[in-house]
């Protein structure tokens, strides 16, 4: 692996001025290198940051990826990570007129990546940098704690798509401290009525207790009042303090709690195991908005490197290979999802939408397919509009709001369905539905959503560590529960409780006739208890 020569430095230099003309922004400073089909399979497995830290499955992943490269070989174009500054890799082997095309690719990631308000958590620091540190941390450990450092990470990892992202991101955008309650809203609001339960006599003789101190001592009322709450409640100053700091915070996920309150991460002599769990938790967190972001990020990409490769005077005489290459990348796929040619053609149909006016309610109120194709009202402004969307959105908002009928018509998207052909024992493809609402659930079907799991402390009861999953349709994966709440019990240093819903038999008081109760599924909450490293299952 080396840093791209002067020439090659020279070309991306140029795609650079081309590129902010257009519009794009980035900074200024960048690092591309040049490496090996064997390099990048090396990378991968450590989402082709370099500094990443050291663990087996790693190497595994290299070795699957070698064999599959083996059979069906391949040359990558290129991989750019988000850090500061930017770095990208590039082929050994690529020509200057395809370098053109994959620099104006990677600098609209890097466009992407430092404007999209999704990444805004990760503009602050250079996780290369970071990852390094991290990297001599777990090398530093696994030196002193063998193989139960990789013990702790397997578990860690487990659990690492369960991270607050938006608790993060939302922390950001409140400003760097949220408003938080007065000491008198939390004595009356909180205090009297959850922790002490005082009976309504006594909390309307407190109000009157107030009262009676603001009318005699004015201005220092307040402090009176409190002053004799003190005396009679020790703990109340230390309850409202802890409350302060909880609303600065947040909710924390299920790793921060167990880095808190873990019996065994809290002991001195297991301290170390905390360290670890921060360097995963921190990763995931950095990753994220790129899983919930693949389609709009590739997409913006593509409709880029598109536009500014047809009207570069470099690529003269490669229009063709150009041709060539772009259509094997944003091909359209008949049975599946290619989020290139997804992305790409929904910006594409944005701005023209846009420029004519159709991103109005006039539009969207028309009925007739005649008046929607005719309706231009020449307003513009198309360029611009698909830049809000690259600063504001999401897969999940990108898909929702602008996957319409008349996208679906336009480039004959469809559903396909599968069924089984009895006669020749073959899956047999058909088209299943050829609507935007259909289309719409098929593409948020296959985006990133992890379950949301929070910890119930009133459930746990002291003696568990309660997981409550909160159920949107998709139960979890029954094969992955087990070695999970293992980990989870080995972290915590006790029982766990995992309450979930899956399919179950309807409630004995339901009468069901037999052909409705084959059609209806029934959801039923168990609870899974993982203690002794001995899992069992209870139906609620």
């Amino acid at each position: 692996m080396q840093l791209i020569d002067q020439h090659t430095k020279k070309i991306m230099e140029g795609c650079k001025e081309r590129a902010r003309e257009a519009g794009l922004r980035f900074s200024d400073e960048t690092l591309e290198y040049i490496v090996t089909n064997r390099d990048m399979l090396e990378l991968h497995p450590k989402v082709m940051i370099p500094t990443l830290y050291d663990y087996w499955v790693h190497d595994v992943e290299v070795l699957k990826e070698k064999g599959k490269y083996e059979l069906y070989p391949h040359n990558p174009y290129e991989t750019v990570i988000n850090t500061r500054p930017p770095i990208s890799f590039y082929n050994d082997n690529n020509p200057d007129w395809l370098n053109v095309m994959i620099f104006y690719h990677v600098l609209a990631h890097i466009d992407f990546f430092q404007n999209n308000l999704y990444y805004r958590h990760t503009w602050d620091y250079d996780l290369t940098g970071k990852a390094l540190a991290d990297k001599r941390l777990i090398a530093r450990l696994r030196s002193e704690h063998g193989r139960r450092l990789d013990y702790v990470i397997e578990f860690a990892r487990s659990i690492d798509n369960l991270v607050g992202y938006y608790g993060e991101l939302s922390a950001l955008f409140r400003g760097e401290t949220p408003p938080l309650p007065r000491r008198l809203d939390y004595y009356f609001d909180v205090f009297l009525q959850r922790v002490k339960k005082v009976k309504t006599a006594g909390y309307v003789q407190e109000i009157e207790r107030y009262n009676r101190c603001m009318r005699d001592f004015g201005d220092l009322g307040e402090e009176t009042f409190f002053a004799e709450v003190m005396a009679r409640y020790p703990e109340f100053e230390a309850l409202y303090l802890k409350s302060r700091s909880e609303e600065r915070r947040g909710r924390p996920d299920l790793m921060q709690f167990i880095m808190e309150h873990s019996p065994v991460l809290n002991r001195e002599e297991h301290r170390w195991m905390k360290s670890v769990l921060e360097v995963i938790r921190s990763t995931s967190v950095y990753f994220q908005p790129q899983m919930r972001t693949k389609i709009m990020n590739e997409g913006w990409a593509s409709y880029w490197h598109e536009k500014l490769f047809l009207t570069d005077d470099r690529i003269r005489g490669h229009e063709v290979d150009f041709a060539r290459v772009h259509s094997g990348v944003t091909c359209l796929h008949r049975v599946g999802l290619n989020p290139y040619a997804i992305g790409m053609r929904l910006f594409q149909h944005i701005e023209e939408q846009a420029d004519k006016g159709r991103i109005s309610l006039e539009f969207q109120q028309l009925a007739d397919i005649h008046a929607r194709q005719e309706f231009d009202r020449g307003t513009g402004g198309g360029t611009a509009f698909i830049f809000a969307i690259r600063e504001n959105l999401c897969d999940f908002s990108f898909i929702n709001t602008f996957v319409d009928q008349d996208f679906v018509n336009r480039h004959k998207l469809f559903v396909a369905g599968r069924r089984l052909n009895k006669e020749r024992m073959t899956w047999q493809y058909y088209v299943k539905s050829r609507t935007a609402e259909a289309y719409r659930a098929m593409l948020a079907e296959s985006l990133y959503h992890p379950p949301v799991i929070a910890v119930d402390e009133a459930k746990g009861e002291g003696k568990y560590l309660y997981l409550d999953h909160r159920f949107e349709g998709k139960p979890l994966v029954k094969d992955f529960i087990e070695n999970t709440l293992m980990g989870i019990e080995y972290l915590w240093g006790g029982p766990v409780k995992l309450e979930t819903s899956e399919v179950g038999l309807p409630p004995p008081d339901e009468a069901v006739k037999p052909p409705e109760r084959q059609q209806k599924i029934h959801w039923r909450r168990y609870v899974y208890t993982m203690e002794d490293r001995k899992l069992s299952r209870t139906l609620l």
